[in-house]
């Protein structure tokens, strides 16, 4: 039985999150697997858990190590396990929108004008109105 140790997926959707198995080179990728040896994290590139000595015990008994294993492995050794910092997107700040004039209702001056023109038909002309 040849035997690798790779990675199997277990994050969501657009959330991957991998986990370090040894198993049988014939199988799945998410399928049955010999042993557990860790976690990793791909978004904030992080080993959540790594099992050194059952690492070592299956490369000792002829286990082959994927390339994306083996720099996980590196990564565990060097101990750059914590977050690593991507630098930030620099957007263009937003522009503020205009300030807008207070809307002034347009009704009550035409019913004003309604009633004056009301008025002046109603109540005959003479110089005191004019």
């Amino acid at each position: 039985m040849s035997v690798r140790i790779r990675l199997s997926r277990i994050g969501k959707r657009h959330v991957p999150f991998y986990r370090v198995i040894s198993v049988d080179k014939r199988k799945k990728r998410d399928g049955a697997f010999l042993e557990d040896l860790g976690t990793y994290d791909v978004l904030n590139s992080t080993i959540v858990r790594f099992d050194e000595e059952g690492y070592d015990r299956r490369i000792e008994q002829g286990a082959i190590p994927s390339d994306a294993v083996k720099k996980i492995y590196m990564l565990f050794k060097t101990g750059a396990t914590k977050k690593v910092e991507k630098p930030a997107k620099k957007t263009a700040p937003k522009k503020a929108a205009a300030p807008k004039e207070p809307e002034v209702p347009k009704e009550a001056p035409k019913e004003a004008s309604q009633e004056e023109s009301q008025k002046e038909l109603t109540e005959p002309k003479t110089e005191s109105n004019e």
